[in-house]
């Protein structure tokens, strides 16, 4: 593995608080799926699919403060605070290290 995963997971999230949806939208492959339990539960593909959910997750849950970050047994996994709780992302990359799958949704 050429990448970091914990430290991409770590860019990520300061991209999403940073509000930098170009960042952002740059960390994912092309082909990425998102599965989003924000809400209602919702898969997300495409880029311009990602974009219109970042530009809704950036003006209605901004992320605060990192919560925990750990290894996974294909990825990462962090949760951070938003404006409605600890939310958690589970992180699968591809091999340059481009976001593959991402599932997140709030931590139980």
């Amino acid at each position: 593995m050429s990448f970091d995963p914990m430290a991409v997971a770590i860019d990520w999230l300061d991209a999403y608080r940073a509000g930098d949806i170009e960042a952002i939208l740059d960390m994912y492959a092309e082909d990425a799926v998102v599965h989003c339990g924000c809400g209602d539960v919702k898969t997300i593909t495409g880029r311009e699919a990602l974009r219109a959910h970042w530009v809704d997750r950036l003006r209605d849950y901004p992320a605060g403060k990192l919560d925990d970050l750990n290894p996974s047994h294909d990825g990462t996994v962090i949760s951070y605070i938003t404006s409605t709780g600890v939310m958690t992302a589970l992180f699968a990359f591809d091999a340059a290290g481009r976001i593959k799958e991402l599932n997140c949704g709030p931590s139980h």
